[in-house]
């Protein structure tokens, strides 16, 4: 569904208490952005471009490994020591071919800070990531035109969303359930998928619920991929391989 390559769901779950925090060690990425959304539970980044952070819920990181980095993503320390309900996704946002080799960055952009537009008759929030919803812009910056909002919608409460027809889009029901265009209903950990055939989309929120609603441009160029290298052609690839073997990507403790 491009420009979105990947879409990892962690459904909620409740994790026991431990002292050896669970997580990913250090592996390389090259050629993509990977987008951690939290609802529930705590992440801790770090990366060899320097960057580090942890995110609550309703926290999004947006780091651009570009040209090449390493990472590393645990169960933040105290969250893993306590336990308890943990829900995240985490998208690979492409990047178009001349950007690919672009310096890595990473975006930190706090729920407390994060744009927010107020729907009418108290129907709920959206809160705009990346984008523009109706004249709110997300502060999260992007290669390609994208929208990232969450909708959260309270019982009875209707939204509209205006997307190009030659855009992708889905939604990801986080929690609850949502009619989708006075038809379909969906409900908790299901993804809709939409034709790319109209522009005016509506959901209504049938309980209280949170939705994760992503929409964006194609970009229309061949896609070579492997393991964590998301490329366009297969010796990009092998190029990606040769480069993290030799130390390319930085240095990061384990």
């Amino acid at each position: 569904m491009s420009p979105f390559f990947l879409l990892d769901y962690n459904a909620r779950i409740e994790f026991s208490a431990r002292n050896e925090p669970r997580g990913v060690g250090v592996h390389p990425h090259r050629g993509f952005e990977t987008v951690t959304i939290a609802y529930h539970g705590a992440v801790a980044h770090h990366d060899s471009a320097g960057n580090s952070g942890v995110i609550y819920p309703g926290d999004v990181q947006w780091m651009t490994a570009g040209s090449g980095i390493l990472h590393k993503e645990y169960h933040e320390e105290q969250f893993s020591k306590k336990g308890g309900a943990f829900q995240m996704v985490q998208l690979w946002v492409n990047l178009p071919a001349k950007d690919k080799m672009t310096s890595p960055r990473y975006q930190d952009v706090k729920h407390s800070e994060m744009a927010k537009y107020n729907l009418e008759n108290g129907a709920g929030e959206i809160e705009v990531i990346a984008g523009d919803y109706n004249g709110t812009r997300g502060s999260a910056t992007t290669f390609t035109p994208l929208n990232l909002f969450n909708a959260r919608l309270n019982e009875g409460g209707k939204a509209f969303f205006n997307f190009p027809a030659g855009h992708n889009t889905g939604f990801v029901v986080i929690e609850g359930r949502v009619k989708i265009n006075d038809t379909e209903i969906a409900k908790t950990d299901q993804f809709v998928h939409f034709k790319n055939d109209g522009s005016i989309i509506t959901a209504e929120a049938l309980e209280n619920c949170i939705i994760l609603i992503l929409s964006g441009e194609p970009i229309n160029e061949p896609i070579a991929q492997y393991g964590p290298f998301l490329m366009n052609k297969p010796e990009e690839i092998q190029q990606a391989i040769n480069d993290y073997n030799q130390g390319k990507f930085g240095y990061l403790d384990e």
